[in-house]
């Protein structure tokens, strides 16, 4: 049990980690990623915070908590069986995009399409024929799809047509102001990801994984480890194909395409210190 008598109500980072792993990222009755913490013994009575003794609720079911209309019974009933570790996945979270024109920023590469009518996607990013980032837009809607895999090539996150629907495997999950954040463990960020409404979306830095291929994202380039390629400051306008790796069925047309790419073995150091030493000296 994790507890700390504080000076202030701000709940310790450690401790509010241990409290969204434990609740699986999301409110307890209700799976919705947007949560607060709630004391559930009165925090004006006992004045600490002890990680067991705090749950998380939706704005809506905090909300009911503190008028009365949610009894503390159900939320420690809720507590002790999450939603989401009971379902097995999240609660969907829809995303509000919209508009003609889609721009996804990655490591600082710029992905944009305009509406062209019927059919208009682009993929900004596959991986042997699986598209890790896709866009469509019909109709006056940007439509974000998206899927995160860990290193066992499981699907961790998906963003199906703008629906936020994640699993409750990974170490830790934080959806805070527009910035989503998966952990894999402390300070290991497998993925960070802005959104911008109406339709933009940057992914700022983490690790796109798939069948033993690594693309790491930094604030300004993308570094594939398995081959030691670098891309910076690089833009596609109206491309159906970004970053295509691997074999993929049926040819995508793309600006960067790599077949026949050596898979991951285990080791990135020298793909890290040719990075290292490419960028050095250069203004990034």
């Amino acid at each position: 049990m994790n507890e700390e008598k504080p000076n202030s109500r701000n709940i310790p980072l450690p401790i509010q980690r241990e409290v969204r792993q434990r609740c699986g990222f999301g409110c307890v009755i209700c799976g919705m990623p947007l949560y607060e913490y709630e004391h559930m013994e009165e925090w004006a009575l006992v004045k600490r915070h002890i990680a067991d003794e705090i749950t998380l609720l939706c704005d809506q079911h905090h909300r009911e908590k503190t008028s009365g209309l949610l009894p503390k019974e159900q939320v420690r009933r809720a507590n002790e069986k999450p939603f989401n570790l009971q379902e097995g996945i999240s609660k969907p979270y829809l995303l509000h995009f919209s508009g003609e024109e889609a721009i996804v920023e990655i490591g600082g590469n710029i992905f944009s399409c305009k509406d062209q009518g019927y059919g208009t996607a682009m993929v900004p990013i596959s991986v042997d024929g699986t598209p890790l980032i896709g866009l469509i837009i019909a109709d006056g809607h940007f439509l974000l799809n998206l899927v995160i895999f860990n290193e066992y090539n499981t699907p961790i996150l998906h963003i199906k047509n703008n629906q936020l629907i994640f699993k409750p495997l990974a170490w830790d999950i934080q959806l805070v102001g527009t910035t989503l954040t998966l952990r894999e463990n402390h300070r290991k960020i497998l993925i960070e990801i802005e959104f911008c409404p109406p339709n933009k979306v940057i992914f700022k830095r983490g690790r796109f994984l798939r069948n033993g291929i690594e693309i790491l994202v930094r604030p300004t380039n993308i570094l594939i480890t398995n081959n030691s390629t670098i891309i910076k400051n690089c833009t596609a306008v109206n491309c159906y194909g970004g970053l295509i790796i691997g074999y993929h069925e049926k040819a995508i047309g793309g600006f960067f395409a790599m077949d026949g790419i050596s898979r991951y073995l285990g080791s990135n150091k020298e793909a890290l210190k040719f990075e290292k030493e490419s960028l050095q000296g250069s203004n990034i």
